[in-house]
């Protein structure tokens, strides 16, 4: 029989504690490395098309989470509530592209893609941007859901639609995201300018980063709390941020698929993982908690715009 599912006031903070479990005596240990190790590359084409094959890391995932493993266990994805989720976020990723890169990033290794321009704020960008968001959204939530859903749903709310019905708001406004929201982009500012080796600009691209977890934590969490599978967002947060590492610090910086402008960066590089900036180690924790929020809020709004409108098709039929 499983274990009683902790109070939802309680969980976030369980997660919080399963990050910081790692990611404290991980930046310790990187933070050792006083000199780092330089890659010495001897070609001018070391990896062609690299960028564009690594899409698989989200493509591969997407296919088997959808091809396979829902299916294969008869799990039937609530359409309507996945692809309105999607609708929100993916354009979210796109404009940080379509209005920020040539501001936040730079490319320049163009071998590595297709070479296909896509349009910017700026000059165009490699199309593989694009595609990276979409279907990086895509398989955050597809792996949430085949978790939330399977593997983890014994952790899950059991009478979702009993709860979905207690809900009299969807917005409902949250205090503390938006106080840590704030105190979070007052320290980078604080860091970038006092601490920082590069105290020019402004840290931008974290900016960006913690309005796009937050702004919906604040308008939204009060509900989705309750409706979150704690265990399915905590492993899926894991392995997005795992993934993400393996592809930013083993492939796409060293080896110049994309990089970052330091003047839009709070200015703390990870040196032992070729100058990786910090808001790289936490892009798809963020990505993660805003999917898993705005997902189980569109979930209940949907739950119960179904309901309002069976309700009033009884009513018609009635007075037929």
């Amino acid at each position: 029989m499983p274990a009683k599912n902790p109070n939802p006031r309680v969980s976030p903070w369980i997660v919080l504690a399963m990050v910081g479990m790692v990611a404290v005596p991980a930046g310790i240990a990187l933070h050792a490395v006083r000199v780092a190790g330089t890659l010495q590359i001897s070609s001018a084409n070391p990896t062609p098309h690299g960028y564009t094959w690594s899409l698989l890391l989200f493509i591969v995932p997407i296919a088997a989470i959808a091809g396979w493993l829902l299916p294969g266990e008869g799990i039937e994805v609530p359409r309507r509530a996945f692809w309105r989720t999607i609708g929100i976020l993916a354009p979210l990723g796109c404009a940080l592209d379509f209005f920020f890169a040539h501001r936040f990033f730079i490319f320049p290794n163009p071998r590595a893609t297709l070479g296909i321009g896509a349009p910017a704020l700026g000059g165009a960008v490699p199309v593989e941007e694009y595609v990276f968001y979409f279907t990086g959204f895509v398989a955050v939530l597809l792996l949430y859901l085949w978790l939330g859903e399977y593997w983890l749903a014994a952790y899950g709310v059991q009478d979702h639609a009993g709860e979905a019905r207690r809900v009299d708001r969807l917005l409902q406004f949250h205090p503390a995201s938006a106080v840590v929201g704030a105190a979070l982009l007052l320290l980078a500012i604080a860091y970038k300018k006092l601490l920082s080796p590069s105290p020019e600009g402004f840290p931008g691209y974290f900016a960006f980063l913690v309005a796009g977890a937050l702004v919906p934590s604040a308008m939204l969490f009060p509900v989705a709390r309750r409706f979150i599978n704690w265990r399915a967002l905590s492993m899926t947060m894991l392995l997005l941020a795992m993934i993400s590492l393996i592809w930013e610090a083993t492939l796409a910086v060293p080896y110049g698929w994309w990089g970052f402008r330091p003047r839009a960066m709070v200015g703390v590089f990870i040196g032992a993982w070729s100058g990786l900036p910090v808001e790289e180690v936490v892009v798809w924790i963020a990505v993660t908690w805003a999917t898993a929020i705005v997902y189980e809020v569109v979930k209940v709004r949907v739950r119960r715009t179904g309901r309002r409108e069976e309700a009033e098709v009884v009513r018609q039929l009635g007075r037929d």
